[in-house]
């Protein structure tokens, strides 16, 4: 039995609980929080305890943490709970500087405890399927990706102002997934952007539509396409071009009933957000956390993959605020 405290009970914290709570091999023993009133109610739904941060992670009951609070936090909980020699659940971005990321590496790397970057888009069971035939090579090879990704809506402007910019909160998900399906390292990046949906969340200096270019050293091209609006529902599709055939993962919708009459064919609309379309990702990357840890085998997606992620961000930032190409060190 893996007894996993979490660090943070809002919404993602929640998620994680949920998805624990469908591990025969886990259990929540801890929950921590700035608030008390999520925390107390997180720990009444799974019969944890409610300890501090500092206390969770020294706690003897505790032998993983998940790391679902605040960004700007996660430097200071993963150095504590790689000191700790806790293994480590976090959820993206793993910090906002590049650098810092390096930094967290080194850590959890000379503490040899397991890392998971919460990269939950790789273990969706369409996309996973996807991948596992681009892996046996049913489309040959890989030539052209294509990732779109929409949210039915903006989130606060708070949000917007501390999260980093959407190529940092939002493309994140899409950069590695570009890098899983890729099968290679993109070396260049280009990005285009405007704010088309709320005027408001450019004079906060972001953009909420966006494009970019990815290209690897042997000239496979991922092109992905972001935006703060879908008027249809949570818009999530990927299609993967290769040598003999394509590969494509259609929308996840309400129900899958059709009818058809003298206006045409009409289908249900597309799943409405992230915590119902990815429901199933969410429980299949813990139960990969808690499998790996107990067999003590390499974890994936790790703390390299959430670097690699976060420089492609960044370089997509830049590439927008200069109008040029990102060449990738």
């Amino acid at each position: 039995m893996l007894n996993i405290g979490i660090l943070g009970c809002g919404r993602i914290g929640q998620v994680h609980a949920r998805s624990i709570s469908q591990i025969d091999a886990a259990r929540v023993t801890a929950v921590a929080d700035a608030f008390v009133e999520p925390a107390e109610a997180l720990a009444a739904n799974t019969g944890a305890q409610v300890l501090s941060p500092e206390a969770l992670i020294a706690s003897a009951d505790v032998d993983a943490v998940i790391i679902g609070t605040p960004t700007d936090t996660h430097f200071d909980l993963i150095h504590a709970a790689a000191q700790a020699g806790k293994a480590i659940f976090c959820e993206k971005p793993v910090d906002m500087s590049a650098d810092r990321i390096r930094t967290c590496m080194a850590m959890v790397e000379a503490a040899g405890v397991p890392f998971m970057t919460a990269f939950n888009r790789r273990f969706d069971p369409n996309f996973a399927a996807l991948h596992a035939r681009i892996m046996q090579g049913d489309i040959g090879d890989v030539e052209i990706v294509t990732i779109l990704s929409r949210d039915p809506a903006p989130p606060p402007l708070s949000y917007i102002k501390s999260s980093g910019g959407i190529f940092r909160d939002m493309m994140i998900h899409d950069l590695d997934m570009a890098r899983f399906l890729l099968g290679a390292e993109p070396v260049s990046v280009y990005a285009v952007g405007a704010a088309l949906v709320d005027p408001d969340i450019g004079v906060v200096g972001d953009v909420d539509t966006a494009a970019v270019t990815l290209s690897t050293a042997c000239g496979k091209i991922c092109q992905i396409s972001n935006s703060r609006r879908a008027t249809y529902g949570y818009d999530q599709r990927i299609e993967v071009h290769g040598s003999k055939g394509l590969l494509r993962a259609e929308n996840m919708l309400e129900n899958t009933v059709e009818i058809a009459t003298h206006h045409g064919f009409q289908k249900a609309p597309a799943q409405h957000f992230f915590l119902e379309r990815y429901a199933a990702a969410y429980r299949a990357e813990l139960g990969h956390f808690v499998k790996s840890v107990a067999a003590g085998e390499p974890i994936l997606p790790g703390i390299r993959d959430g670097l690699h992620a976060q420089v492609l961000a960044d370089a997509a930032a830049q590439s927008l605020a200069e109008n040029t190409v990102i060449k990738i060190a």
